[in-house]
């Protein structure tokens, strides 16, 4: 497989988020790991990858909008997403949303639970 995702499945957003990945990932293009489980494989230090999103593409271990937008790429509904961000800035901005995202993660996860 080509493409790893790391999630935090204690996590109800990112579960949502995963569920809604894994049904449009219909050719299985991604393997997703649950970083918070007892058996998961990290590649890094396991609250690093609970802290931001992980993906590793072709070899590359990616985080942040960059590993959201790996796993865009193999989703063909959301490939052109993906290509958008290999621009840097489109990645930039991605980025610069998803750390306004993290900030207030935590707030959106009670409310979700």
């Amino acid at each position: 497989m080509a493409l790893t995702v790391w999630f935090d499945g204690g996590c109800p957003l990112c579960t949502r988020e995963i569920a809604l990945m894994r049904r449009l990932d219909r050719a299985g293009r991604i393997q997703f790991v649950d970083a918070g489980a007892s058996d998961a494989a990290c590649p890094i230090d396991r609250a690093a990858l609970l802290a931001r999103f992980h993906a590793r593409e072709d070899g590359v271990l990616l985080d942040g909008a960059a590993a959201f937008a790996a796993m865009w790429r193999a989703i063909p509904l959301l490939r052109p997403l993906g290509l958008l961000a290999r621009w840097r800035p489109a990645l930039h901005l991605l980025e610069r949303a998803y750390v306004a995202f993290l900030r207030v993660r935590p707030r959106l996860q009670r409310l979700a639970a």
